[in-house]
């Protein structure tokens, strides 16, 4: 059995601890290799290894720092194939998805390719006489990325790219369900010229997190992942005095009103509710369709569609399918058992995912699209994040209902609304209490040159990711007011505010 290692001083390194985890392909349930998890003294190590090299790399100008992350991203797209076999093989996304995700993650390489520029600062002459004022944007020093296994290399990538531009070296602990993707970005960032200890990959579970959150050396965290889980990374992190933004669960609702396009809608919805198994946090989770006609005509539509969704393996021969299967055995039963509670507690299922089989597959770990209609605010279905294929119909008279619902709710992450009227889109961005919002646009991912972040529990920290909130994130800024008299000169001493 391949024992996948950690990624130390720019080198493979298989570590000391005797503990592993197993790593399957979901798409036949067996297991593939086995990832070492490392102590929490080799993930002081690396630290300590991150840290060292920080003192030579803060120092590298901003323009060689460029040109490396250029050469990265030139060898990521010519590698983008075998990345996106190594995440459909371990997660279990379709190859196609596969690719796009290695796509948005370089546009975010492409966006800290820009560093000389985003990392200016600014400056103001002769803001009183003869005094000039200008800031610096600084690095920080060693930051850390905790990533989930929903996408283990666009979120990385959301990560580590901008850090690095910026002159911060890293700890990246990834995923121990889908290791390989991470490694093999390491290896891509040393051929194409990043020192050693600038980036290392630690595989771990709570223990190498926990010495992240806690060592004295590791400046920032960033996260992605459930909501308890954000909370914790953000209060025990932030109680070691470093700086968070640890991202959190969501529930997505797409509202879709009476002059919506509905086949434009529905086409948008199928692909936004059970791409990727519904294993984004930015899946469309909720529809909201303002009015019985349009509530019933929806259901109709989905109903048709869902009949010709393919589900199966994320390799295949020949075309995609839509769908792949879910990570793991554990979560897609637990994605079944919340299908159950949507059934105990009084919503319709109109298309029960659970009774889809996929020939071939042997063991493994598929569900079926499924939907629900008839649900309400007081169902889990629709307070919690069930993160699979489950679509929930929630009915609403009214656009003053539907914003009401969706304000009302925990989480803040994403939301769209289907509409022709220029009035109605423009109030539900203004009205709705959502980090991202579509309009006419099923999953609004900001581009890498904004920057991406819910709102409410599904954000803690105050910066988003990427984009300028990405050089904030992993900057400090240092501003500095100086005078250059023309000559030496008496003063007397002054013990007053100094004004300009």
């Amino acid at each position: 059995m391949q024992t996948l290692p950690h990624y130390l001083n720019g080198q493979l390194s298989a570590g000391q601890s005797q503990r592993t985890s197993p790593v399957y392909n979901p798409a036949t349930g067996e297991q593939s290799a086995q990832v070492a998890l490392a102590t929490a003294d080799e993930t002081r190590e690396a630290v300590r290894i991150a840290d060292e090299a920080f003192v030579a790399w803060s120092k590298t100008s901003p323009l060689k720092r460029s040109r490396i992350l250029f050469k990265f991203k030139a060898l990521v797209e010519e590698h983008t194939d075998e990345l996106a076999r190594l995440i459909s093989s371990e997660h279990g996304k379709v190859f196609s998805d596969a690719k796009g995700e290695v796509t948005r993650g370089l546009e975010v390489v492409e966006f800290a390719c820009g560093i000389p520029h985003l990392q200016k600062g600014e400056h103001s002459m002769n803001v009183g006489s003869g005094v000039d004022s200008y800031s610096m944007m600084q690095p920080l020093g060693v930051c850390a990325g905790i990533s989930p296994f929903n996408f283990p290399a666009m979120v990385p990538m959301w990560m580590f790219p901008i850090a690095l531009a910026c002159g911060n070296t890293f700890v990246m602990k990834p995923s121990e369900k889908d290791p390989s993707t991470p490694l093999r970005l390491a290896e891509l960032l040393k051929e194409a010229g990043l020192p050693d200890g600038v980036f290392n990959v630690v595989n771990g579970d709570k223990e190498a997190v926990d010495v992240l959150l806690t060592d004295e050396r590791v400046q920032a965290v960033s996260f992605v992942g459930s909501t308890p889980i954000a909370e914790y990374i953000y209060a025990t992190a932030s109680a070691h005095g470093k700086r968070v933004q640890a991202l959190g669960g969501a529930k997505n609702h797409m509202v879709i009103m009476p002059d919506a396009d509905l086949d434009q809608a529905v086409g948008a919805l199928m692909g936004a509710a059970y791409g990727s198994a519904g294993e984004r946090c930015m899946a469309i989770s909720v529809a909201v369709p303002v009015g019985e006609e349009t509530a019933n005509r929806l259901r109709e539509k989905l109903v048709a569609e869902l009949d010709k969704l393919t589900v199966g393996p994320g390799l295949v021969d020949g075309p995609d399918n839509d769908m792949g299967p879910l990570i793991t055995r554990e979560h897609r039963d637990k994605v079944a058992d919340y299908i159950q509670v949507g059934v105990d507690e009084g919503a319709e299922l109109v298309v029960d995912g659970r009774q889809t089989t996929v020939d071939g597959a042997g063991d493994g770990y598929f569900i079926g699209g499924s939907l629900f209609d008839h649900v309400t605010p007081s169902m889990r279905i629709h307070s919690e994040e069930i993160f699979g294929p489950v679509l929930a119909i929630a009915r609403v008279a009214s656009f003053d209902e539907a914003v009401s619902m969706i304000n009302a709710h925990e989480y803040g992450n994403g939301t769209a609304i289907f509409t022709r009227d220029g009035d109605a889109a423009r109030q539900y961005c203004e009205q709705i209490q959502v980090g991202m919002v579509g309009v006419n646009v099923p999953i609004p991912v900001p581009m890498a040159f904004h920057s991406f972040g819910g709102w409410k529990r599904s954000l803690f920290g105050p910066l988003h990711m990427h984009g300028p909130d990405g050089v904030r994130f992993y900057t400090r800024m240092k501003t500095i007011t100086q005078r250059w008299p023309s000559g030496i000169r008496e003063e007397t001493n002054h013990f007053t505010m100094p004004t300009m």
